[in-house]
Protein backbone atom coordinates (compact mmCIF):
# COMPACT_ATOMS: atom_id res chain seq x y z
CA UNK A 1 0.00 0.00 0.00
CA UNK A 2 1.41 3.55 -0.71
CA UNK A 3 1.91 5.71 2.04
CA UNK A 4 1.23 8.62 0.06
CA UNK A 5 -2.61 7.34 -0.68
CA UNK A 6 -3.04 7.20 3.19
CA UNK A 7 -2.09 10.65 3.49
CA UNK A 8 -3.71 11.83 0.90
CA UNK A 9 -6.87 10.33 1.96
CA UNK A 10 -6.51 11.91 5.42
CA UNK A 11 -6.30 15.29 3.61
CA UNK A 12 -9.47 14.53 1.97
CA UNK A 13 -11.07 13.73 5.18
CA UNK A 14 -9.82 16.94 6.93
CA UNK A 15 -10.82 18.72 4.75
CA UNK A 16 -13.60 17.79 2.79
CA UNK A 17 -12.36 18.73 -0.81
CA UNK A 18 -10.11 16.98 -3.31
CA UNK A 19 -9.21 20.55 -4.46
CA UNK A 20 -8.03 21.46 -1.09
CA UNK A 21 -6.53 18.32 -0.85
CA UNK A 22 -4.31 19.01 -4.06
CA UNK A 23 -3.92 22.57 -3.11
CA UNK A 24 -2.12 20.90 -0.24
CA UNK A 25 0.10 18.25 -2.05
CA UNK A 26 0.57 20.23 -5.41
CA UNK A 27 -1.74 17.83 -7.34
CA UNK A 28 -4.36 18.30 -9.24
CA UNK A 29 -8.10 16.96 -8.54
CA UNK A 30 -7.77 14.33 -11.01
CA UNK A 31 -4.31 12.80 -9.45
CA UNK A 32 -6.59 13.15 -6.11
CA UNK A 33 -9.20 11.50 -7.69
CA UNK A 34 -6.97 8.55 -9.11
CA UNK A 35 -5.24 8.33 -5.38
CA UNK A 36 -8.64 7.50 -3.82
CA UNK A 37 -9.79 4.78 -6.32
CA UNK A 38 -6.92 3.08 -6.02
CA UNK A 39 -7.08 3.30 -1.94
CA UNK A 40 -10.13 2.36 -2.52
CA UNK A 41 -9.79 -0.60 -4.68
CA UNK A 42 -6.76 -2.11 -2.40
CA UNK A 43 -9.55 -1.68 0.36
CA UNK A 44 -12.58 -3.30 -1.83
CA UNK A 45 -14.72 -0.73 -0.66
CA UNK A 46 -15.55 2.74 -0.91
CA UNK A 47 -14.04 4.94 1.81
CA UNK A 48 -15.05 8.49 0.46
CA UNK A 49 -19.05 9.60 -0.77
CA UNK A 50 -19.45 12.26 -2.86
CA UNK A 51 -21.56 15.18 -3.48
CA UNK A 52 -21.01 17.27 -5.66
CA UNK A 53 -17.51 19.23 -5.07
CA UNK A 54 -18.26 18.01 -1.35
CA UNK A 55 -16.78 14.76 -0.25
CA UNK A 56 -17.03 13.20 3.40
CA UNK A 57 -15.81 9.58 4.81
CA UNK A 58 -18.13 7.11 4.39
CA UNK A 59 -18.56 4.72 7.37
CA UNK A 60 -15.76 2.44 6.34
CA UNK A 61 -13.61 5.67 5.85
CA UNK A 62 -14.59 6.37 9.45
CA UNK A 63 -13.26 3.32 10.52
CA UNK A 64 -10.02 3.70 9.14
CA UNK A 65 -9.32 7.25 10.00
CA UNK A 66 -7.62 7.18 13.31
CA UNK A 67 -5.51 3.74 12.46
CA UNK A 68 -4.22 5.75 9.46
CA UNK A 69 -2.77 8.57 11.55
CA UNK A 70 -1.48 5.93 13.97
CA UNK A 71 0.15 4.26 10.95
CA UNK A 72 1.96 7.10 9.14
CA UNK A 73 3.04 8.31 12.35
CA UNK A 74 4.85 5.10 13.55
CA UNK A 75 6.36 4.80 10.08
CA UNK A 76 7.66 8.69 10.48
CA UNK A 77 8.91 7.63 13.84
CA UNK A 78 10.36 4.68 12.49
CA UNK A 79 12.10 6.70 9.55
CA UNK A 80 13.42 9.03 12.22
CA UNK A 81 14.93 6.48 14.55
CA UNK A 82 16.61 4.92 11.58
CA UNK A 83 17.68 8.32 10.79
CA UNK A 84 18.74 9.74 14.24
CA UNK A 85 22.02 11.56 14.39
CA UNK A 86 22.13 11.20 10.40
CA UNK A 87 22.10 14.56 8.14
CA UNK A 88 19.55 12.88 5.93
CA UNK A 89 15.40 12.06 6.25
CA UNK A 90 11.93 13.50 5.22
CA UNK A 91 10.77 16.69 7.53
CA UNK A 92 7.21 17.55 7.06
CA UNK A 93 7.14 21.73 7.15
CA UNK A 94 4.01 23.87 7.33
CA UNK A 95 4.65 27.52 6.44
CA UNK A 96 1.86 30.54 6.14
CA UNK A 97 2.09 32.21 3.03
CA UNK A 98 3.75 34.90 3.74
CA UNK A 99 6.69 33.11 5.12
CA UNK A 100 6.66 30.30 2.10
CA UNK A 101 7.77 32.99 -0.40
CA UNK A 102 9.32 35.34 1.58
CA UNK A 103 11.24 33.12 4.51
CA UNK A 104 10.84 29.24 2.77
CA UNK A 105 13.22 29.56 -0.90
CA UNK A 106 16.07 31.45 1.20
CA UNK A 107 15.82 28.31 3.56
CA UNK A 108 15.59 25.80 1.43
CA UNK A 109 19.02 27.39 -0.56
CA UNK A 110 20.66 27.53 2.92
CA UNK A 111 19.60 23.54 3.70
CA UNK A 112 20.47 22.63 0.16
CA UNK A 113 23.68 23.31 1.06
CA UNK A 114 24.26 22.08 4.44
CA UNK A 115 21.77 19.34 4.59
CA UNK A 116 21.14 17.82 0.98
CA UNK A 117 19.84 14.61 2.23
CA UNK A 118 16.90 15.97 4.27
CA UNK A 119 13.70 15.84 1.57
CA UNK A 120 11.28 18.54 3.01
CA UNK A 121 7.59 18.02 2.34
CA UNK A 122 5.75 21.88 2.54
CA UNK A 123 2.47 21.90 3.88
CA UNK A 124 0.93 26.14 3.71
CA UNK A 125 -1.83 27.11 5.87
CA UNK A 126 -2.64 29.91 8.22
CA UNK A 127 -0.96 29.83 11.58
CA UNK A 128 -3.81 28.26 13.76
CA UNK A 129 -4.03 25.35 11.44
CA UNK A 130 -0.71 24.74 10.79
CA UNK A 131 -0.07 24.99 15.27
CA UNK A 132 -2.91 22.27 15.46
CA UNK A 133 -1.27 19.43 13.02
CA UNK A 134 2.37 20.57 14.82
CA UNK A 135 0.61 19.96 18.50
CA UNK A 136 -1.13 16.60 16.80
CA UNK A 137 2.50 15.50 15.21
CA UNK A 138 0.72 15.46 11.75
CA UNK A 139 3.98 18.17 11.06
CA UNK A 140 7.44 18.05 12.34
CA UNK A 141 8.11 21.96 12.53
CA UNK A 142 5.37 24.76 11.13
CA UNK A 143 6.58 29.08 10.23
CA UNK A 144 3.67 30.79 11.91
CA UNK A 145 2.83 33.65 13.43
CA UNK A 146 3.56 34.00 17.27
CA UNK A 147 0.36 32.03 19.21
CA UNK A 148 -1.97 34.41 21.36
CA UNK A 149 -1.58 32.31 24.09
CA UNK A 150 0.92 30.74 26.11
CA UNK A 151 2.51 27.63 24.63
CA UNK A 152 1.92 24.05 26.40
CA UNK A 153 5.54 22.98 27.41
CA UNK A 154 5.01 20.10 24.65
CA UNK A 155 5.90 22.72 21.96
CA UNK A 156 8.67 24.68 21.21
CA UNK A 157 9.06 28.29 19.97
CA UNK A 158 12.25 30.40 17.71
CA UNK A 159 11.77 33.47 17.01
CA UNK A 160 12.61 34.03 13.03
CA UNK A 161 11.97 38.39 12.51
CA UNK A 162 9.34 40.38 14.16
CA UNK A 163 7.33 42.67 11.11
CA UNK A 164 5.70 45.81 12.54
CA UNK A 165 1.67 46.52 11.69
CA UNK A 166 1.21 49.34 9.79
CA UNK A 167 -1.35 50.95 7.58
CA UNK A 168 -1.59 50.23 3.73
CA UNK A 169 -3.06 52.69 1.79
CA UNK A 170 -2.70 53.24 -2.00
CA UNK A 171 0.37 54.69 -3.46
CA UNK A 172 -0.43 58.83 -3.25
CA UNK A 173 -1.13 59.10 -0.09
CA UNK A 174 2.44 58.39 0.84
CA UNK A 175 2.67 61.61 3.14
CA UNK A 176 -1.00 60.84 4.60
CA UNK A 177 -1.75 60.32 8.32
CA UNK A 178 -3.28 56.74 9.32
CA UNK A 179 -6.09 57.94 11.17
CA UNK A 180 -7.01 60.78 8.84
CA UNK A 181 -6.80 58.04 5.60
CA UNK A 182 -9.08 55.48 8.05
CA UNK A 183 -11.87 58.06 8.11
CA UNK A 184 -11.37 58.61 4.49
CA UNK A 185 -10.95 55.07 2.73
CA UNK A 186 -12.81 52.08 3.37
CA UNK A 187 -11.25 49.43 5.43
CA UNK A 188 -9.87 46.52 3.99
CA UNK A 189 -9.75 44.00 7.44
CA UNK A 190 -7.10 41.48 7.77
CA UNK A 191 -9.42 39.11 8.90
CA UNK A 192 -9.96 39.23 12.54
CA UNK A 193 -9.80 35.51 13.32
CA UNK A 194 -6.52 35.07 11.82
CA UNK A 195 -3.64 35.40 14.72
CA UNK A 196 -2.04 38.84 12.89
CA UNK A 197 -5.34 39.97 12.25
CA UNK A 198 -6.15 40.19 15.74
CA UNK A 199 -3.00 42.52 16.18
CA UNK A 200 -4.66 45.36 13.86
CA UNK A 201 -7.99 44.97 15.77
CA UNK A 202 -6.67 45.72 18.90
CA UNK A 203 -4.82 48.84 17.37
CA UNK A 204 -7.99 49.73 16.71
CA UNK A 205 -9.73 48.91 19.38
CA UNK A 206 -7.16 50.37 21.75
CA UNK A 207 -7.05 53.65 19.40
CA UNK A 208 -10.76 54.21 18.78
CA UNK A 209 -10.23 55.03 14.79
CA UNK A 210 -13.52 55.37 12.99
CA UNK A 211 -13.43 53.68 10.20
CA UNK A 212 -15.54 52.63 7.17
CA UNK A 213 -15.96 48.73 6.87
CA UNK A 214 -15.93 47.14 3.43
CA UNK A 215 -14.88 43.94 3.30
CA UNK A 216 -12.62 41.16 5.18
CA UNK A 217 -10.01 38.73 3.83
CA UNK A 218 -7.82 36.34 4.84
CA UNK A 219 -4.88 36.68 2.23
CA UNK A 220 -2.43 39.70 3.19
CA UNK A 221 -1.08 39.37 -1.12
CA UNK A 222 -5.03 39.94 -2.17
CA UNK A 223 -5.21 42.86 -0.06
CA UNK A 224 -2.35 44.46 -0.61
CA UNK A 225 -3.54 44.14 -4.39
CA UNK A 226 -7.00 45.98 -3.98
CA UNK A 227 -5.23 48.52 -1.62
CA UNK A 228 -2.77 49.21 -4.60
CA UNK A 229 -5.94 49.67 -7.08
CA UNK A 230 -7.07 52.52 -4.76
CA UNK A 231 -10.15 50.99 -3.19
CA UNK A 232 -9.19 50.97 0.54
CA UNK A 233 -6.60 51.03 3.26
CA UNK A 234 -5.65 48.13 5.55
CA UNK A 235 -3.49 47.56 9.22
CA UNK A 236 -0.97 44.55 7.96
CA UNK A 237 2.29 43.31 8.99
CA UNK A 238 5.02 44.84 6.56
CA UNK A 239 5.36 41.00 5.37
CA UNK A 240 8.64 39.86 4.18
CA UNK A 241 9.04 40.53 0.60
CA UNK A 242 7.62 39.76 -2.11
CA UNK A 243 4.95 41.62 -2.43
CA UNK A 244 2.75 40.39 -5.39
CA UNK A 245 3.73 41.60 -8.76
CA UNK A 246 2.20 45.45 -9.28
CA UNK A 247 1.25 45.78 -5.78
CA UNK A 248 2.28 49.25 -4.98
CA UNK A 249 1.27 50.32 -1.68
CA UNK A 250 2.07 53.40 0.05
CA UNK A 251 3.62 52.05 4.05
CA UNK A 252 2.17 54.26 6.69
CA UNK A 253 3.05 54.03 10.45
CA UNK A 254 0.82 54.04 13.00
CA UNK A 255 0.44 56.31 15.35
CA UNK A 256 1.19 55.10 19.28
CA UNK A 257 3.59 52.06 20.70
CA UNK A 258 4.65 49.98 17.39
CA UNK A 259 2.76 46.64 17.87
CA UNK A 260 4.65 43.75 15.79
CA UNK A 261 3.82 40.45 14.53
CA UNK A 262 6.36 37.98 15.30
CA UNK A 263 7.06 34.83 12.89
CA UNK A 264 8.68 32.10 14.56
CA UNK A 265 9.54 27.77 14.24
CA UNK A 266 7.28 26.15 16.09
CA UNK A 267 8.23 21.73 16.81
CA UNK A 268 7.17 19.40 19.34
CA UNK A 269 9.80 19.09 22.27
CA UNK A 270 10.16 15.24 22.22
CA UNK A 271 10.76 15.67 18.46
CA UNK A 272 12.46 12.18 17.22
CA UNK A 273 13.66 14.47 14.10
CA UNK A 274 15.49 16.62 16.91
CA UNK A 275 18.86 17.07 14.64
CA UNK A 276 17.19 18.02 11.75
CA UNK A 277 15.04 20.83 13.89
CA UNK A 278 17.88 22.52 14.67
CA UNK A 279 19.80 22.38 11.36
CA UNK A 280 16.73 24.50 10.27
CA UNK A 281 17.10 27.06 13.25
CA UNK A 282 20.43 27.72 12.10
CA UNK A 283 19.60 27.73 8.45
CA UNK A 284 16.50 30.49 9.51
CA UNK A 285 19.00 32.09 11.50
CA UNK A 286 21.30 32.74 8.66
CA UNK A 287 18.42 33.76 6.23
CA UNK A 288 16.33 36.31 7.95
Amino acid sequence: METRFLETFLLVAEHGSLAEAGRRLGLTSAAVAQRMQALEDEFGTPLLSRSGRAVAPTAAGHAILGSARNLLEDLRHLRALVLEGSMAGEMRLGAISTAMTGVVPPLLSRMRQTAPAIDLFLLPGTSAELYEAVRQERLDAAITVRPPFPLPKSLCWHPIRSERIILIAPPQEEDGDALELLRRYPLIRYDKNNWGGKLGERWLTDNGAQVNNWVELDQLEAISVLVSRGLGVSILPDWTPPWPEGASAARIPLPGPATFREIGLIWPRNSPLGRIVEVMREALGQTA
